[in-house]
């Protein structure tokens, strides 16, 4: 009797954990619906705007909401030159350090770099913008100034690039070391056997057979760069350009967002409006991401188990 009590009362138990998770999961489903309606509706009441066309919208060279121009490609322009520039910037460092942490270092050299990594993850954005625009915007004044007093602008979208590179770097470690010691030791050992050394084996056996891993926190480091805000809407610049040159300023999609959101315009007109039609397509830029990190993994995990 005693028996069937206290399994009667772990069976209860279970099935509250259940209702519990699945209330749990309903919530972040919910939430998201929520988002993507909130972001649907305004951005129809932008599109609807007769100023507003949707032609221009996505192939206007030129943001000026004052008289009517609504074009996102300088906004999309400068977001997409600091994304490649951080992850071109952490990538590198990040699989060098992800391999040095998974193939060579000891607890002592660990216990080290993991807790300095997570300094990193842990410092507010706010901190990052002001040190592109106090250390590295000055950095690349006094590298650059050779072929120009001027060359490099106060606010540039290349030191946001390289803080926000510097800001992902602990997430694209963090993803390849994982990606790196998934790789099952019998491999290295077959490589050891046949006469590879360290290095080799590292880079010719254990990189590439981590191939998936790293391409995926290669695209989920880009989709953590897309929607960075507080170090572009400092160090990048407070105006839409369309250009290529990353030493000048230059707006992002986020920059405009948070200045735009500062109370400046008025409710429900355009320029207003606009910051939900721009939400939306940060929204479908990191949903594309996800999916193509999701495709990648599982194309190339099914390829290696075969």
């Amino acid at each position: 009797m005693a028996k069937r009590f206290l399994l009667s009362a772990v069976r209860s138990r279970e099935r509250l954990i259940q209702y519990a998770i699945r209330v749990a999961s309903s919530i972040s489903l919910l939430i998201t619906v929520g988002i993507v309606a909130i972001l649907l509706s305004q951005s129809i009441l932008f599109f609807g705007d007769s100023e507003v066309s949707i032609r221009a919208f996505l192939f206007d060279t030129v943001w000026q909401p004052l008289i009517g121009r609504f074009g996102i490609l300088p906004l999309l322009n400068a977001t997409v030159m600091t994304s490649l520039i951080a992850v071109l910037t952490a990538l590198p460092i990040g699989l060098c350090v992800a391999i040095y942490l998974s193939e060579y270092a000891g607890e002592r050299p660990r216990a080290i770099l993991k807790p300095t990594l997570e300094i990193l993850a842990g410092i507010p954005t706010v901190v990052y913008g002001y040190f592109a625009i106090a250390f590295i915007t000055p950095l690349l004044r006094q590298v650059f100034g050779i072929f120009g007093e001027d060359i490099v602008q106060p606010y540039n979208t290349a030191s946001a690039g390289l803080a926000i590179g510097i800001l992902i770097l602990p997430l694209i470690t963090s993803l390849i070391e994982d990606a790196l010691s998934a790789i099952p030791n019998s491999l290295r050992e077959a490589a050891y056997g046949l006469g590879a050394n360290k290095l080799q084996t590292s880079l010719q056996i254990v990189v590439p057979a981590a191939a998936s891993g790293i391409v995926a926190g290669f695209i989920l480091a880009l989709s953590r760069a897309i929607g960075e805000t507080m170090v572009v809407a400092l160090a990048a610049g407070a105006g839409p350009n369309f250009t290529f040159n990353p030493l000048e300023g230059a707006e992002t999609i986020t920059g405009y967002i948070v200045r735009i959101s500062g109370g400046d315009v008025g409710y429900n007109t355009p320029d207003y409006n606009s910051i939900f039609a721009l939400a939306l397509v940060l929204f479908v830029a990191t949903l594309i991401l996800n999916l193509i990190s999701r495709r990648v993994v599982s194309h190339f995990q099914e390829t290696y188990d075969e």
